[in-house]
């Protein structure tokens, strides 16, 4: 009993150093969001603000239109994340319950498309939606959102459809419900909460993407809201106070939903990984 309990007093510890370390930067956000111009470029640096500066928080909002690069983002990652979830489960369904030649190949291509860097298609992309004319369109960034998270959300929606037997599948089109009708009153009830785990990967990706909005959008009400931080970094001075304000205000919407429906990401997770 004794040498268990000290296995559990060395595991707590270890998580509270990695719990630590983990929120470290968010600490140091938070306490330079805090701090007023000179005391950001104090040397040394000291970690505490002597004076709560919140107007930080009111002087970004103001100054700059991050109301309007929330509103951008949240059309991007929202459009991005309906598609995918429109996509993904009829495909993942396909390959979970259909058998067909090439099944296995399909689905570990789609792992293999997500090892490549998408930095790789950037050029060809923007060609693509130049000759398209979706160039400085928002219509262009949840395209790419949505194609570039399809192959993980259908791998992913593949293992949790996998873990439903299928006899409950085989009774419901016993008694007359169309394949259709058993996917929607059926399956996806019971595998809500790998849905659940798909939306909030989508939506985060697209929340957090940069490198496809920098090339794409060139004015600045088209901006989501990654770009919209970056302008933030000067040529010659970086406004750390503005940009860690800035920032906190960033995830505070995909907290949010983390909050709202833990419950559901929770037993996602748990499916995918019983069944990996």
């Amino acid at each position: 009993m004794k040498q268990k309990n000290k296995g559990k007093i060395v595991i707590y510890i270890l998580t509270v150093i990695v719990l630590l370390i983990l929120l470290f930067p968010f600490f140091v956000a938070l306490s330079t969001a805090l701090k007023p111009l000179k005391e950001v470029y104090t040397s040394p640096p000291h970690w505490i603000p002597h004076k709560l500066w919140w107007r930080n928080f009111t002087d970004v909002w103001t100054k700059y239109p991050l109301a309007h690069y929330f509103v951008n983002s949240f059309i991007i990652a929202s459009g991005a994340t309906v598609f995918n979830i429109i996509l993904c489960i009829p495909a993942a369904y396909a390959v979970s319950r259909l058998k067909f030649y090439g099944r296995r190949t399909l689905l570990f291509s789609f792992l293999v498309v997500q090892m490549f860097s998408p930095i790789i298609v950037v050029i060809s992309l923007f060609k693509i939606f130049a000759k398209l004319g979706l160039v400085d369109t928002l219509s262009s960034l949840i395209i790419v959102n949505t194609v570039f998270t399809l192959a993980f959300s259908i791998w992913m929606l593949n293992g949790y459809f996998s873990t439903i037997p299928i006899e409950i599948e085989e009774a419901a089109l016993i008694d007359g419900c169309t394949r259709l009708k058993t996917i929607t009153r059926i399956i996806l009830p019971i595998a809500l909460p790998g849905v659940v785990t798909t939306l909030i990967y989508t939506f985060i990706t697209a929340w957090n993407e940069f490198m496809f909005a920098l090339t794409l959008i060139n004015t600045a009400a088209k901006r989501p809201l990654t770009l919209g931080l970056y302008d933030l970094v000067g040529r010659w001075e970086v406004q750390w106070q503005y940009l860690t304000a800035a920032s906190l205000f960033a995830i505070a919407p995909v907290i949010i939903l983390f909050i709202l429906i833990e419950k559901q990401l929770v037993k996602g997770l748990a499916g995918g990984a019983i069944k990996g």
